[in-house]
């Protein structure tokens, strides 16, 4: 690397914004962090500030605000810029920018279901049986004749909650009307994906790759529904721990051999060479493992317990992945498990308050715990306040899954306001 150092702008304020940032903060390589436009814990981020006066949808305003400032590396945290093409503007607009994140092209794994089921067709990727609908009476009748229990999917982005797992036929044929006829998630539902669910256990995969090499994180398990026992609708995800015992050193290896390699190769093959984060998950079948969706940057709330295990400088990585060289790098984890337990406002994942002050106490670093913050913000008079769905996450490490989720347990104490809510079961499977 050369003595530049990293001057980074990084776009989001979520809870894998916070730890991106709380992550390369950490590297001897950055020297500052720009984050638009924050939230109210990564104000508090040593080398970083939040940029409220630039609008992470106007490209134009975020080249503007690096080139003034002189910053040298774009990280766009979500999918939507990503989706939306930030990386191709930055590298027209300004090809002295680096940029952690794929093209436009590669996003549509993600910005679209139908694209990335077609796509793993082509390449023979395991995955569950599927038929893509334009049209919602086609739809409606093909519900009316399929054989097995089906998973309905906006194909569109749809902030995590655009897929639907109905319990029986009448269930199915209420989601399908009311992402289709009613529009609940807008123009994500102008098509939808159909398709077999799947039986066994869901695993994350976030893998770092330039194109050519793919450098995978611990596996990870979250957890969608709202409720304990996995009931209730689907949310972002309420928490995550890693490695998942579930999945064993031979089915990594096989992951990688029937799935990993041959996207990243596909991609490169169909003109659309990844560069960036693919996160990808699965579904341990009695057949093997099958994917269930493909995202185009760090998993949330998965990042925050696998980048709490990654001893290796991530600034570094993340360069190393725009300039073609991941293949001199080598990823070292700490020998320990991870688990985040995320704290929701009432009422989420449906209408919920904002604006309820909070309190956070400080959490013990050196002890392993972490409180990595999402939907908050700080009002005029400094006060903590909420400010989205998935307010704030505890994170912890420990020697054993144990002690890591009864650690994080603890840091879920540190946080008070009015409303709360968390589950009570996360990484449950995995300690029985």
């Amino acid at each position: 690397m050369t003595s530049d150092k990293l001057r980074v702008l990084l776009v989001g304020n979520g809870g894998r914004e916070h730890t991106l940032a709380w992550k390369l903060a950490q590297s001897d390589q950055v020297e500052c962090i720009h984050i638009v436009p924050g939230n109210g814990g990564t104000a508090g981020v040593p080398k970083s500030e939040n940029i409220t006066t630039v609008k992470d949808t106007n490209f134009a305003a975020l080249v503007k605000h690096a080139q003034d400032n002189n910053l040298n590396f774009l990280v766009p945290g979500p999918e939507a810029p990503l989706v939306a093409g930030i990386t191709d503007y930055f590298h027209q607009h300004a090809p002295g920018i680096h940029v952690f994140g794929p093209s436009q092209a590669a996003a549509r794994m993600e910005g679209s279901k139908t694209f990335s089921k077609d796509f793993m067709k082509r390449h023979m990727i395991p995955t569950a049986a599927y038929e893509n609908f334009t049209d919602y009476g086609a739809a409606k009748n093909y519900l009316e004749v399929v054989s097995h229990s089906v998973v309905i999917k906006a194909d569109g982005l749809a902030a995590g909650k655009g897929v639907v797992i109905p319990q029986d036929a009448s269930e199915a044929r209420h989601a399908l009307e009311s992402i289709m006829a009613d529009r609940e998630f807008g123009d994500a539902g102008n098509s939808v994906v159909i398709e077999e669910l799947l039986e066994g256990d869901e695993i994350s995969i976030l893998s770092l790759s330039d194109g050519e090499t793919i450098l995978s994180l611990p596996p990870a398990q979250d957890h969608k529904r709202i409720a304990d026992g996995d009931t209730g609708p689907n949310t972002g995800g309420m928490g995550t721990y890693t490695p998942t015992p579930l999945v064993t050193k031979e089915q990594l290896e096989e992951i990688d051999r029937v799935v990993l390699r041959p996207t990243i190769d596909g991609m490169k093959k169909e003109g659309m060479t990844f560069r960036g984060c693919l996160f990808t998950g699965l579904m341990m079948t009695k057949d093997g493992p099958k994917v269930l969706e493909y995202n185009v940057r760090f998993g949330d709330p998965e990042s925050q317990s696998c980048l709490a295990l990654l001893q290796s400088d991530l600034a570094e990585l993340m360069l190393a992945c725009c300039t073609g060289t991941l293949s001199q790098h080598k990823l070292s984890i700490a020998p320990l498990s991870a688990c985040t337990v995320v704290v929701a406002a009432g009422g989420y994942p449906g209408s919920y308050a904002k604006g309820t002050p909070m309190k956070v106490k400080e959490a013990k670093v050196e002890d392993g715990v972490f409180v990595f913050h999402a939907g908050t913000g700080l009002g005029e008079d400094g006060q903590l306040k909420t400010s989205g769905g998935r307010v704030i996450a505890a994170t912890a490490t420990g020697g054993t899954l144990r002690e890591a989720v009864d650690k994080a347990y603890q840091g879920v104490k540190l946080i008070e306001f009015e409303g709360m809510q968390y589950r009570k079961d996360i990484a449950g499977r995995a300690l029985k």
